[in-house]
């Protein structure tokens, strides 16, 4: 029997999640999009497509986060 786990490391918990991951992200990345999930989507590039000087590169945006945590 595996472990709960509240009581694996932090490093234990990451490995768990990425590999649940792993075995889901097949499955979801077939499944559709709710109707508010479209919207979103639809709000999002619109916009960006009216103000792209406001977006920032996704490798900006990562090294953000990263110095976040």
């Amino acid at each position: 029997m595996e472990p709960s786990f509240d009581h694996m490391t932090p490093a234990e918990r990451i490995l768990y999640v990425q590999d649940l991951w792993d075995r889901i992200a097949p499955e979801a990345e077939q499944a559709p999009l709710s109707p508010a999930q479209a919207a979103e989507i639809d709000r999002r590039v619109a916009d960006y497509r009216a103000h792209p000087e406001t977006s920032i590169p996704w490798e900006v945006a990562r090294e953000q986060m990263r110095r976040r945590v």
